[in-house]
């Protein structure tokens, strides 16, 4: 079945059934009183996260649902039957939300966990309880009260202890299927994978891993290009990632700091996640050439704490098509996730939402020059390799994206100004 993590669906709950106008009559009480009873309770609408699904797939073909109404009040004071509730099945790892306030109704991370989504009428009143001193024979009931209706936006974020990460055509997918029996599609061309895949790992013969491998992030992903938004929200779930640099890229160092910096532009969060580092097809000679010097850069890289990200001290070198040392790596990376809290990863917080938007940005001039202030452009700043010149297209790629560079230009800037960045100060060139 296609992998679907995103649907829209309306949900309404029963409505209550009518109370009941109805009076007493029996054999030597021909005028007995009122005796109508009340109306059931509608069914309420809940969602429940259920073991063995991985998509949302199915609301593609239903996305309206209804609980049953409750039934009108009868005479002799019976009340009518409620109507049952509705349950509606979701994979694990489902995020709801009201989509008219966007309020976050529930995160759905345990199988068996259920939230109430929408509440079901409550019944009418029979005529029975408009008896009075006045009024011994009211002729009146009142009708059930409507269920709640909601439109909700679901969102799946799977849960897995291990993300694979990487720029396209790393080896992502070879490698989840070196370590588990799971079955991605692989070819040598960028982009092979679409969806992301999970598989499990036997560490040992007690311990088990289950491992996500996250389509290939582009620069520019955490803005939505590419894949984008689609699959980032996957590794918010993971608690520690396998970043897997592909051997035979131009500047696999330049990689690992733009992956990392479109991680952190999308939430600051995941820099919190712990990394192990491992260059793949290790097995070709020119690969085992360049380590030295790929393996200079990223220690320098990781000794300035730039990008400022949690990373292993070891450094690995596998072969996904041929199994080298990916024992050795899943060990590794095992130990690191015994050494995570669970705290630190998803327990806290199972849903990432910022309360002001991190791209929004000020521009003021000073006697030294412009200053830009704004959460995202600063930290894109603070992880950018200034020597590197394609980073440095990069940052202007950002500037552009954001806004800023019209922004200044319409401000005024001039060739040979002086624009602050957090601790950089650049020059303004055209």
């Amino acid at each position: 079945m296609k992998f679907v993590d995103e649907a829209t669906i309306k949900v309404q709950a029963g409505n209550g059934g009518r109370g009941m106008v109805s009076f007493r009559r029996e054999k030597f009480i021909p005028f007995g009183g009122p005796d109508g009873g009340d109306g059931g309770t509608g069914g309420s609408v809940y969602l429940a996260a259920r073991q063995g699904l991985n998509t949302l797939a199915d609301f593609r073909y239903q996305r309206t649902f209804k609980g049953d109404n409750g039934q009108p009040g009868g005479s002799a004071d019976c009340s009518g039957r409620g109507g049952e509730d509705l349950e509606i099945v979701v994979p694990i790892g489902t995020v709801v939300y009201d989509t008219e306030t966007d309020e976050t109704l529930g995160d759905l991370t345990h199988d068996g966990e259920r939230i109430l989504v929408a509440k079901g009428g409550r019944g009418g009143l029979g005529n029975q309880h408009f008896k009075s001193s006045t009024n011994r024979s009211p002729r009146k009931a009142t009708t059930g009260y409507p269920g709640e209706k909601r439109e909700l936006r679901l969102e799946l974020k799977l849960i897995a202890d291990i993300g694979i990460i990487g720029v396209p055509n790393a080896g992502k997918s070879t490698l989840l299927a070196a370590l588990t029996n799971a079955r991605p599609k692989i070819a040598a061309y960028p982009f092979t994978t679409l969806e992301p895949n999970l598989g499990i790992c036997e560490v040992d013969e007690e311990n088990q891993l289950v491992l996500a491998d996250i389509p290939g992030l582009i620069e520019g992903a955490h803005l939505g290009i590419g894949i984008g938004h689609d699959f980032l929200r996957h590794i918010q779930r993971t608690r520690v990632l396998i970043h897997l640099l592909d051997g035979l890229a131009e500047d696999p160092v330049l990689d690992f700091a733009q992956i990392n910096s479109e991680l952190s532009l999308f939430d600051p969060a995941l820099a919190l996640k712990p990394q192990v580092v491992a260059l793949n097809k290790f097995d070709l000679p020119e690969v085992q050439a360049r380590w030295p010097e790929i393996q200079k850069g990223l220690k320098s890289r990781l000794k300035k704490k730039q990008p400022a990200i949690l990373v292993a001290p070891e450094l690995f070198t596998i072969s996904a098509s041929t199994h080298e040392n990916v024992r050795s790596l899943i060990y590794r990376v095992a130990r690191l996730l015994e050494e995570t809290p669970v705290e630190a990863s998803t327990a806290d917080i199972p849903v990432y939402r910022f309360e002001s938007d991190p791209k929004e940005f000020a521009i003021t001039h000073t006697d030294r020059g412009w200053r830009v202030r704004g959460e995202a452009i600063e930290r894109a700043a603070k992880m950018t390799y200034w020597e590197h010149y394609q980073s440095v297209r990069r940052f202007q790629r950002i500037l552009e994206a954001l806004g800023i560079d019209r922004a200044l230009r319409e401000a005024g800037v001039q060739a040979g100004d002086t624009v602050m960045i957090d601790d950089f100060e650049l020059e303004w060139q055209d």
